[in-house]
């Protein structure tokens, strides 16, 4: 029996999916709280419960959440019975040896490569993979196995994939990184771990200064790119572009997906399969079906109001989201809501995430999440960024009433963690005005 500490986590939940499926026996336990996973455990028969030491028994096997101490309640139960505990990651690179792994790393953008790198592998090939929306899959019999890497805190150097994949490297994690140096060289070594080859977006400057051993090749739309997206057209439908790689045409392909960062992210996943030599035309036909990643660019339509839940939690992401939404609805009005998390993100971009704001008609911010404790930052609030917001207003969870004077507008509601609450509320009491609204 393997017993995840921390089961509702979004690695944790997707790990003990692939497991159950693979055969093993799989529980877990974690806070009482609702967590969008639970959802995913409940369909697959996981059990789980509420921390206590009584559920670590003789003969377990214990899976560590990384939010997990080893002073935790179950760790030392764990510990005193002298049962066997793995990390996470440790875990995950045990179970991964046994495929053609693809890992995809990078600050931003590799929950949706990841979820792209399934869903075309898995339909062409049959593929395993375990994403950081809390998604994981396997069979045995797949070859290929789409795995999210993480930098924090290096976990993704437990990692020996086949293909390293690095969608961009940026400064993030600043409670344990120094510097962009410090992020560099995590990535490099990361790289210097794949197997075959490394595949990089080569518009990134930081990708390009890394000392890689192993084969590496770019992508992106610089035409000094191994893997070049050439006459790009993007619409209010989509984004359409050929693909030429290492100079010899490949194939054409149209994307119902918006901005550049998801044009960067299908170019990581044409490129492995251009690798594994895999026909263009399915490479083509799967992407177009591509539905997105839990929590990444999700909309809902009520009448003339589009909402828009995103992961988004870093400027970068925040910005490309707000552009995304301008792309496929340029003739509404843009809000934005942002709840940020970690005191150390908010100080350290407090400025950048402004900027990323702006771009929009009107925006939002919340109070601070805090998720672990960060030693001196009792002065980080909201207002270092909403002080610096050209049309900007603070809101809360209770305060939903706020938004319901936007008419012909897309909402969008930005967070790694739980914004979604205060769009549920939101779009409930929209959907009642506008009830009121047509009886009149």
């Amino acid at each position: 029996m393997y017993h995840f500490v921390g089961i509702k986590g979004t690695g944790m939940s997707a790990l003990a999916q692939i497991m159950k499926e693979l055969g093993y026996e799989v529980q877990g336990s974690d806070k009482p709280d609702h967590f969008f996973t639970v959802d995913a455990l409940i369909e697959k028969n996981i059990p789980f419960y509420e921390f206590n030491e009584d559920n670590i028994k003789e003969g377990m096997i214990i899976v560590q959440g990384n939010a997990f101490k080893d002073d935790h309640i179950e760790i030392l139960k764990a510990k005193n019975l002298g049962l066997k505990i793995y990390t996470y990651q440790q875990m995950v690179g045990k179970l991964t040896t046994m495929f053609t792994t693809i890992g995809i790393s990078g600050c931003h953008g590799k929950t949706t490569t990841t979820s792209l790198m399934a869903h075309v592998l898995k339909n062409i090939k049959g593929c395993n993979y375990l994403i950081g929306d809390g998604t994981g899959y396997a069979n045995k019999e797949n070859k290929y196995f789409a795995l999210e890497a993480c930098e924090y805190k290096r976990h993704f150097l437990e990692y020996n994939p086949s293909y390293a994949i690095i969608t961009n490297i940026e400064l993030d994690h600043i409670d344990y990184y120094k510097n962009i140096s410090d992020v560099i060289d995590a990535y490099q070594s990361y790289a210097n771990k794949a197997e075959k080859m490394v595949i990089a977006c080569g518009d990134d400057p930081y990708t390009r200064s890394m000392e890689v051993s192993k084969p590496i090749f770019f992508y992106g739309v610089g035409e000094d790119n191994d893997i070049v997206a050439k006459d790009v057209e993007y619409s209010d439908t989509g984004t359409s572009f050929d693909v030429i790689i290492e100079g010899n045409y490949y194939g054409h392909f149209d994307l119902p997906l918006y901005g550049k960062h998801m044009l960067l992210n299908c170019l990581a996943v044409i490129g492995v399969c251009y690798y594994e030599r895999l026909e263009a035309k399915e490479v083509a036909k799967y992407l177009k079906t591509f539905k997105g990643a839990k929590r990444r660019f999700k909309e809902n339509v009520i009448d003339d109001i589009v909402t828009i839940d995103d992961y988004a939690h870093h400027p970068t992401e925040v910005k490309v989201t707000i552009k995304g939404a301008r792309q496929k609805y340029p003739d509404k009005k843009i809000i934005a809501i942002l709840k940020t998390h970690t005191l150390s993100r908010t100080k350290e971009f407090a400025q950048e995430f402004a900027d990323a704001l702006n771009l929009a008609d009107k925006a939002y911010v919340m109070d601070v999440g805090v998720d672990r404790e960060e030693i001196g930052y009792d002065d980080v609030t909201y207002n270092l960024i909403l002080d610096k917001l050209n049309n900007g207003d603070h809101i809360t969870f209770d305060e939903s009433d706020k938004l319901l004077q936007y008419e012909n507008a897309v909402i969008v509601f930005m967070s790694s963690k739980d914004i979604y609450i205060l769009k549920d509320k939101y779009e409930e009491k929209l959907k009642e005005k506008k009830n009121i609204l047509s009886n009149k």
